[in-house]
């Protein structure tokens, strides 16, 4: 179980779709989010004052609650000089401290402020966080980074504030960390024994479980 005492709220961030430009076109977007103070309804969709622009893409259950550790924007300040890091920067609802994705496992359950959620898979950026950065290389970065943050299905509402504290419920069992579900996806789609060990996990989002799957029919047709 991770340390109770090095967990917390950091800040709360919200925000509504807006309309900007970017590379000639119009695009909606919610990645702009605002630290907001007080209490904050936490729901199994979103926060109260928050709201995807593409659900298409964006939202929905296992996406309710984007998480990020306080701790990669000392990272990303020396890695982006040039840019002024707010808490909320790359989109996240909740900054925590001392949560990190090679020490998180998906299906781990948490208490954040008075909210119970169970963590179902990591963050993987589209175009908009090159919008947000005002750079075309964001996305490359950010995933080269490994510091992805992670996605939690919100399992009991519950309101939430920065200071908060941050409890850990439950720890899933197959041990499937954040970081590893960032490997498959980028670097090694060969790996079979912790696909199918991933597979294993109840609260791994749908699409993830359904990526899996096709990867692993892909090899037995290879085999065959």
């Amino acid at each position: 179980m991770l340390a109770v005492n090095e967990l917390k709220v950091i800040s709360v961030n919200v925000g509504l779709p807006r309309e900007v430009e970017w590379e000639g076109r119009t695009v909606a977007t919610s990645i702009f989010k605002k630290p907001i103070n007080g209490r904050v309804k936490m729901r199994h969709l979103n926060l109260d004052g928050d709201k995807q622009a593409d659900l298409s893409v964006h939202g929905g259950p296992d996406k309710a609650v984007y998480v990020y550790p306080a701790e990669h924007y000392l990272f990303w300040k020396q890695e982006l000089a040039e840019a002024g890091l707010e808490w909320g920067m790359f989109g996240e609802n909740l900054t925590l401290q001392g949560l990190f994705e090679d020490a998180v496992n998906i299906g781990d359950r948490f208490r954040i402020g008075t909210a119970e959620v169970v963590v179902t898979q990591p963050r993987v950026p589209c175009y908009k966080l090159n919008l947000k950065f005002g750079r075309n290389d964001m996305v490359r970065r950010f995933g080269k980074s490994g510091y992805s943050g992670f996605y939690v299905a919100v399992t009991k509402e519950g309101d939430v504030e920065a200071g908060d504290t941050v409890t850990q419920l439950e720890q899933e069992p197959h041990g499937i960390k954040v970081s590893d579900i960032n490997r498959l996806y980028l670097q090694d789609r060969q790996d079979v024994a912790t696909i199918e060990r991933a597979l294993q996990v109840p609260a791994l989002a749908q699409v993830w479980q359904d990526s899996f799957r096709k990867i692993l029919a892909q090899h037995s047709k290879s085999e065959a």
